[in-house]
């Protein structure tokens, strides 16, 4: 009794193996077999590299003395970033030297004073260095929009490395950035009335540092 019990069973599931198999082999004959899917691959993120526009760009420089401070702006003349998705890669961009102003003094026979030693070999030597750059090294992305970037500094033909945090967004195809950066101007040969290197200067000091501000817009192209 328990041999037949046993045969039975094994009848029936041979009999239902063979009739899902072809259950099976029908629906593939019809074109209805279930088909396999693969994600599609993600397409590669492309670089994107934006121009500055200088009309729209701006850099605003300030420096201090003993007994207070000057303050002028400074043209962009050509710059670049590349973008790789959402996330900076590489920049630079060239200052304009010649185009220098005083925007603190307002009496003109001043200020034209002012602003010819600025061009004159004690300070940014204008004529012999027109142009001043930066190029970016190395761009960690902190949180957001803020990076900490390092870079390569020119000014009067001398390279030095600088780094300093900044605000970089990007809103379709216009690309900001903003930031500080803090100079040593002795780093540069520009060491007119800096206490490091000359003695009894008393209130005549001007300090090492200087600041620009920097607000850059970009298109992309």
């Amino acid at each position: 009794m328990k041999l037949t019990l046993t045969i039975s069973l094994l009848t029936l599931a041979s009999l239902g193996a063979l009739s899902q198999s072809n259950r099976f082999a029908a629906a593939n004959h019809n074109g209805s077999a279930p088909k396999l899917t693969t994600a599609a691959p993600k397409p590669a993120s492309k670089a994107q590299s934006f121009k500055v526009d200088n009309a729209s760009s701006k850099l605003t420089w300030l420096a201090k003395k003993a007994t207070g401070e000057h303050s002028g702006n400074v043209k962009v003349s050509e710059g670049t970033f590349v973008i790789d998705g959402t996330v900076l890669k590489s920049g630079s961009f060239t200052i304009d030297t010649k185009s220098i102003t005083v925007t603190d003094v307002t009496d003109a026979a001043t200020n034209g004073k002012l602003l010819g030693h600025l061009k004159s070999e004690d300070f940014f030597s204008t004529e012999k260095f027109p142009t001043s750059t930066f190029v970016i090294t190395s761009a960690k992305k902190a949180s957001g929009n803020q990076y900490n970037l390092t870079g390569k500094l020119t000014i009067k033909g001398i390279t030095n490395e600088v780094s300093f945090p900044a605000a970089i967004d990007v809103a379709g195809k216009k690309l900001t950035a903003k930031a500080k950066i803090t100079i040593d101007r002795t780093k540069y040969d520009i060491k007119f009335r800096s206490k490091n290197f000359f003695e009894n200067l008393g209130d005549k000091v001007i300090y090492d540092d200087f600041d620009i501000d920097v607000a850059l817009v970009a298109n992309a192209g």
